[in-house]
C-alpha cells in the first residue's frame, strides 16, 4: 500500500513537471511569434511585450528545475522515470533559451524600426513559420511520447539550414553591393541566425523523448546506431 501511495505521489509530480514544459513551451512559441513580427513590422510595442515575455519564461523555468530537484530527491526514481524527469530539466532549458533567441530577435526590430529591408523578408518568414512548427511538433512530442517526432525535425532542420545559409550568403552580397545597407543587413544576419538556433533547440526536445521512452542519447550515436534501445 505505501509502495502505490509512492507511485500516485510520483505520478503527481511528474503531471505538474509536464504541465510546466507545455506551459512554457506555449509562452516561448508566442514571444517566437512577437518577435518575428516585430521585424516584420517594425512594431517596438512588440519589442515590449517580448521582453516582458521574457520575464515571466525566465522565472518559470527556476520555478521548473527546482521542483525537478525536489522530486529527485524526494521520490529517488530510477530508470525511466528518472531520464523523464531529465529530459524535464532539459526541455526548460532548451525552451528558456528559445525565449532569449527571440529578445535577440526583437532587438534587431530596434536597429531596423527606421531602415527598409535590404532584403525580400518572405524566405526569413518562411524560415520562421518553419521553426515555429518545429517548436509546436516537439512540445507535441513531449506530450505524447512520440518518438517519430525526432527523426521529422531533423529533416526541417536541414530545410531551415540551407535556408540560413542563402539568406546569410544574399545578406553578405547585398552589403557589399550597397553599403548603406550593412546596419540592416548585419541585424538581419543576427535574425536569421537566431532563428536557426531556435530551430535546434526544437529538434533537442525532440530528442530527448527518445531518450526517455527508449533510452537512447541521440547527441551520442549516429541513426545506424539506434536500432536496438535497452531496457527501461
Amino acid at each position: 500500500m505505501q509502495q502505490e501511495h509512492t507511485h500516485r505521489q510520483f505520478d503527481t509530480d511528474i503531471d505538474v513537471l509536464r504541465s510546466a514544459v507545455t506551459t512554457m513551451g506555449g509562452m516561448v512559441e508566442r514571444q517566437f511569434k512577437r518577435a518575428i513580427d516585430a521585424v516584420r513590422l517594425r512594431d517596438l510595442d512588440l519589442v515590449a511585450q517580448v521582453l516582458t515575455d521574457e520575464q515571466k519564461v525566465n522565472q518559470l523555468q527556476v520555478e521548473s528545475d527546482l521542483r525537478c530537484n525536489q522530486t529527485i530527491a524526494r521520490r529517488q526514481p530510477i530508470a525511466i522515470d528518472l531520464r523523464e524527469i531529465i529530459a524535464v530539466i532539459h526541455s526548460i532549458n532548451d525552451l528558456e533559451r528559445i525565449g532569449d533567441e527571440a529578445k535577440k530577435i526583437a532587438l534587431k526590430a530596434r536597429v531596423l524600426h527606421l531602415a527598409e529591408s535590404p532584403i525580400s523578408m518572405d524566405r526569413i518568414e518562411q524560415m520562421a513559420r518553419l521553426v515555429c512548427g518545429m517548436v509546436d511538433a516537439a512540445i507535441n512530442a513531449f506530450v505524447r511520447h512520440d518518438t517519430s517526432i525526432a527523426a521529422e525535425l531533423g529533416d526541417r532542420d536541414d530545410e531551415v539550414d540551407a535556408l540560413r545559409d542563402e539568406l546569410i550568403e544574399e545578406l553578405v552580397a547585398t552589403m557589399s553591393a550597397r553599403p548603406e545597407t550593412v546596419s540592416a543587413c548585419l541585424a538581419l544576419i543576427f535574425v536569421v541566425q537566431s532563428i536557426e538556433r531556435v530551430g535546434d533547440h526544437a529538434k533537442n526536445i525532440a530528442e530527448y523523448v527518445v531518450n526517455v521512452v527508449e533510452g537512447i542519447d541521440l547527441r551520442h550515436v549516429s541513426p545506424a546506431d539506434s536500432g536496438g534501445a535497452p531496457e527501461s
